[in-house]
């Protein structure tokens, strides 16, 4: 219990870091994916890099979340997958 504790703080802070320099939009929707992705077997960096990569990818003007919009994405979520080290 504490070990998930431990790793949802630092996804915050990382989260934290993030959103100053992504829009509040784009913390939101970060936010969301790391949530999404909180049972992976995967450190909560990754997830956050990963997350990352993905929303930059994405258009502004998207209404679907990282996780809905990934699976129509296959070549960019291959190369988040590269850029964050998630195996």
């Amino acid at each position: 219990m504490m070990k998930r504790i431990a790793t949802l703080c630092c996804a915050a802070l990382l989260l934290m870091a993030s959103a100053a320099f992504a829009g509040q939009d784009d913390a939101k929707w970060i936010a969301k994916c790391i949530q999404d992705n909180k049972d992976a077997n995967v450190p909560v960096e990754v997830v956050t890099k990963y997350c990352t990569c993905m929303n930059n990818l994405m258009d502004d003007n998207e209404t679907q979340s990282i996780t809905q919009w990934e699976k129509t994405h296959p070549a960019e979520r291959a190369k988040c997958d590269k850029e964050s080290g998630w195996k």
